[in-house]
């Protein structure tokens, strides 16, 4: 079939990227893999040979249609689900994975440029459920959720991916290993969730709002920033002396563990931060 430019298709065509995709997930047996946007099915292939389930969620009617029949008969019990990836419940899949095989779902994907960050971010939320994903995104997408704090590239996207779990990049493909050639180069990395709000003891959501304040313009101040979202000067001079952080520097050069301190100290200057 076609591939259609207004869903983002992209065919994967690579023999050799879609083993290392693949095996980029591990060992497979005995698990229920997620896999995000199957397309006409390269990798969907590999994974019903080695997984115990396999639920693919897949956006185009035609392909999910066409993958329902070559995917009847096959060692894995295989799910196709003709949904927007946006609209598909993560947690409830997580949920009957652990109660069918004791284990926590795998995920892995060639995510659509166009909703890279949502589902990003629909994966974070169900993250006490899922161990690991696998997921070729744009090479610029995966520059900016594996960066290091200090680096051009880091930003929200890439601290709040963090609060979930380290996330490694893997490998680069080329425009010709897919079909239509896109106009970037994908890049495939490796997440795995291990949520950290504990550890930095800080709330989940009401820390996830601090992030957003304080990289509401990146290349402002933590000062400038700061100050828009309402706090006073002095209550600036003060939190940031108390923790060390120089109140002129920018979020980009902050670890988790320094937004989680800068954060406590300014939690008794606003109720709202542990609302």
């Amino acid at each position: 079939m076609p591939a259609k430019s207004t869903l983002g298709q992209n065919f994967l065509r690579d023999p050799a990227a879609i083993e290392r995709i693949a095996s980029a997930l591990g060992d497979l047996s005995g698990r229920t893999v997620l896999e995000i946007g199957p397309g006409q099915g390269a990798i969907t292939s590999t994974l019903a040979r080695r997984a115990a389930r396999l639920i693919a969620v897949e956006l185009d009617p035609s392909l999910a249609a066409d993958l329902r029949v070559r995917f009847q008969r096959t060692p894995a019990q295989v799910t196709i689900l003709q949904q927007d990836v946006l609209a598909f419940d993560f947690a409830a899949a997580a949920q009957q994975a652990r109660l069918e095989t004791g284990q926590p779902l795998l995920v892995i994907g060639n995510l659509p440029y166009y909703i890279t960050s949502p589902i990003l971010l629909r994966l974070a939320q169900s993250a006490a459920g899922i161990e690991r994903a696998v997921l070729m995104v744009q090479r610029e997408v995966a520059q900016r959720v594996t960066a290091q704090p200090g680096s051009r590239d880091y930003g929200l996207l890439t601290a709040t991916c963090a609060l979930y779990g380290p996330a490694t990049e893997l490998f680069t493909l080329p425009p010709a290993a897919f079909a239509p050639p896109p106009k970037v180069h994908s890049t495939v990395f490796r997440w795995s969730f291990a949520p950290r709000f504990t550890a930095l003891g800080v709330p989940e959501e009401p820390f996830l709002a601090f992030l957003k304040q304080v990289f509401a313009q990146k290349r402002k101040t933590l000062a400038n920033n700061l100050r828009a979202a309402g706090f006073s000067m002095d209550t600036i001079a003060a939190a940031t002396g108390s923790v060390s952080i120089p109140a002129q520097a920018r979020a980009e050069a902050l670890t988790l563990e320094q937004f989680a301190q800068l954060w406590r100290a300014l939690r008794p200057f606003s109720p709202s931060l542990a609302q």
